[in-house]
């Protein structure tokens, strides 16, 4: 039995990931739904908790049915991660963590999210500030390093794990690759297999068939794995490894109308979260990934992305359904 402090998360935990404009409560409604067994929300600023800038008090929104859930923090400034971690904890998460990973410019070169890399001393000293500040269990999701040269991951694990935090996830990529080439899950596995460590270690990066994270999981003996990207439009990759590790067989995938079921019900918690306008322009990113590899749906997608309405969404959903429910995937 995994276990984040005293949140016991099963044998081998699936973890949703962090994703900025992606992991809002619309899409982690249908990751819980399929199987997920801890969710992050999407990475808040520490300045915008601060100031109370409406974006980002909105990402603080979690649900009874979440649970159990982190809610994640990014920032540069000691003392405003510390305000921010208070103001966090308020909103009643299970877990808190920190954005140690986030690889995106306007973040990493401001010295927050994987920029902290550059500076494992000042690292430290955040992690020890935000855990010394709150009762609710902190975590750590980060990267190997910032490139290269400075893959010191091993050690700033044992340092974070020293100064309180409760369990760390890594993603296998320094931040110079950014997403590009192939997570490196070498050191994930060094750093799980240091018997100095003794919290939760969750893998993350290129995990996207059951059979991948099977393979980590024996190779790299981590304690579950984190997925991201291989989430967006098909929430099943939870259920289909948990259906992998009990029978060794690949579960069917969901057939259209799965699809298109589960598309709508994104869209409809979409519209109830943020609105109709915003509801309606934040689901265009997810159709294509809802409907990959259905041929000749190229024209019904970009219909999709067009429409400004609910009631011109649904239509173009509904004349979808008839035009391809029997279409085998």
């Amino acid at each position: 039995m995994v276990k984040i402090a005293d949140i016991s998360l099963g044998d081998f935990p699936l973890l949703l990931a962090p994703m900025e404009d992606v992991s809002d409560p619309p899409f982690r409604y249908l990751c819980k739904k399929h199987g997920a067994d801890l969710m992050y929300t999407e990475f808040i600023s520490s300045e915008g908790l601060i100031r109370d800038a409406a974006k980002s008090t909105q990402k603080l929104d979690i649900f009874e049915y979440e649970r159990p859930i982190g809610i994640q923090i990014f920032g540069y400034e000691i003392e405003s991660m510390r305000e921010a971690t208070e103001i966090t904890a308020a909103a009643g998460p299970d877990i808190i963590d920190i954005n140690y990973g986030c690889p995106v410019k306007k973040v990493a070169c401001k010295g927050a999210g994987a920029g902290i890399l550059q500076d494992p001393d000042k690292m430290v000293r955040m992690t020890r500030a935000i855990v010394d500040s709150t009762d609710i269990p902190v975590t750590v999701k980060t990267r190997l390093g910032w490139d290269e040269n400075s893959k010191h991951i091993v050690e700033i694990a044992e340092r974070l794990q020293d100064v309180g935090i409760k369990a760390l996830s890594i993603h296998g990529r320094t931040r110079k690759q950014m997403y590009k080439g192939q997570a490196d899950w070498t050191l994930i596995g060094e750093v799980k297999n240091n018997p100095r460590m003794h919290i939760p270690i969750f893998g993350n990066g290129d995990i996207d068939t059951p059979q991948k994270a099977v393979e980590y999981k024996n190779k790299y003996g981590v304690d579950g794995v984190m997925i991201g990207r291989a989430s967006i439009g098909y929430p099943w990759i939870f259920e289909e490894i948990k259906h992998y590790i009990k029978t060794g067989k690949v579960k069917d995938a969901p057939s259209f109308m799965e699809r298109m079921e589960a598309c709508r019900i994104h869209l409809d918690k979409s519209i109830q979260w943020k609105g109709d306008k915003l509801g309606i322009f934040e689901m265009r990113r997810h159709y294509s990934q809802y409907f990959k590899g259905i041929a000749h749906f190229k024209e019904t997608r970009s219909a999709l992305v067009q429409a400004g309405t609910y009631s011109e969404v649904s239509s173009i959903l509904e004349q979808a359904e008839n035009e391809f429910s029997q279409v085998v995937i």
